[in-house]
């Protein structure tokens, strides 16, 4: 039996502690998971999905607030596990805990390394208009996203995926992955190859601001970037002093007969969109957006309350 930690966070990584607590070959020692937030205006205390998980399964459960600290080390050294099984965790290993199981780190990472190291693979490849993306199962290292791969797999990214749909497929690949290549690890029988270093890729770590429209950008980058940009930040420009996220947009096939500066809000004729805004080469289509305060809702029901964005200039 093979005696498992597993570290992770987000929603999209219980259905892959699922598999490993069901699975009749691995002895599950511990689960770390982030520690506590605060949020929201009344500063409510939320727990990762991850905790949630373990807490209903009556897992062990451990919320260091850093790995670094030596007592956490002892206390994750005295569990003695085989492997450590990294998904979305948000923390750095240090060496020394990398050190600790017999058959190492284990890291899900949702790309094809080493193509978009670091923080925001799916946004930067759903960003770069990429046609496939995948999973990678790899060894981790001291490095970044560097260490030696275990196995791939590769998925078509479909014109409808946002950050979020593709982030949830990309993990499912990953408990694929693990389900059928961690005893074979274990064993010795699979060796890693290294990462080819002079095709790697690093991505940045994406903040609220980069949601932001610039009206200038051509309409394919926007559509992208409201793609890449789902759930969080968002794509999101501001109007009349209040905010104006889009939920979907696309490409608008009509042009307009006079030429107006990026930003505007026109009516398309005969055109199912009924509303776009010029970009930087054309014009972005617009079919539900949410304006600060109030709840997602398609084009043509905004408009019947705000008749004034139509001619705005944003």
């Amino acid at each position: 039996m093979i005696k498992v930690v597993f570290m992770g966070t987000p929603e999209v990584t219980v259905p892959m502690l699922h598999d490993l607590n069901h699975n009749s070959d691995n002895d599950l020692l511990a689960v770390y998971t982030s520690p506590d937030k605060e949020s929201g205006r009344g500063r409510a205390i939320t727990i990762s999905p991850v905790k949630s998980y373990a807490m209903e399964h009556d897992l062990e459960l451990k919320q260091p607030v850093t790995l670094r600290n030596p007592i956490v080390q002892q206390e994750l050294s005295k569990l003695n596990p085989d492997v450590i099984i990294v998904a979305g965790y948000g923390k750095f290993l240090p060496p020394e805990v990398l050190r600790i199981p017999a058959y190492g780190c284990l890291n899900i990472h949702p790309s094809l390394l080493p193509l978009y190291r670091g923080p925001s693979p799916v946004i930067s490849s759903i960003l770069s208009g990429d046609k496939s993306t995948g999973t990678t199962l790899m060894l981790l290292d001291e490095g970044m996203d560097s260490g030696p791969i275990i196995n791939q797999t590769e998925i078509d990214i479909e014109s409808k995926d946002t950050a979020e749909s593709l982030t949830k497929k990309l993990f499912t690949l990953g408990s694929g992955l693990l389900t059928k290549y961690l005893n074979s690890w274990v064993s010795g029988s699979i060796e890693p190859r290294p990462q080819n270093e002079a095709l790697a890729t690093i991505t940045r770590k994406i903040n609220r601001a980069d949601g932001e429209v610039c009206w200038t950008t051509s309409t394919g980058n926007l559509v992208r970037q409201c793609r890449a940009f789902t759930p969080w930040p968002g794509l999101y420009t501001h109007w009349n002093h209040k905010l104006i996220k889009f939920h979907e947009v696309e490409l608008a096939k009509q042009m307009p007969l006079i030429k107006y500066e990026p930003g505007k809000v026109i009516h398309l004729e005969d055109s199912e969109l009924l509303i776009g805004i010029t970009t930087g080469d054309g014009v972005l289509g617009i079919k539900r957006l949410q304006i600060e305060g109030k709840p997602p809702t398609s084009i043509d029901q905004f408009i019947l309350g705000y008749p004034a964005f139509i001619g705005a200039e944003l």
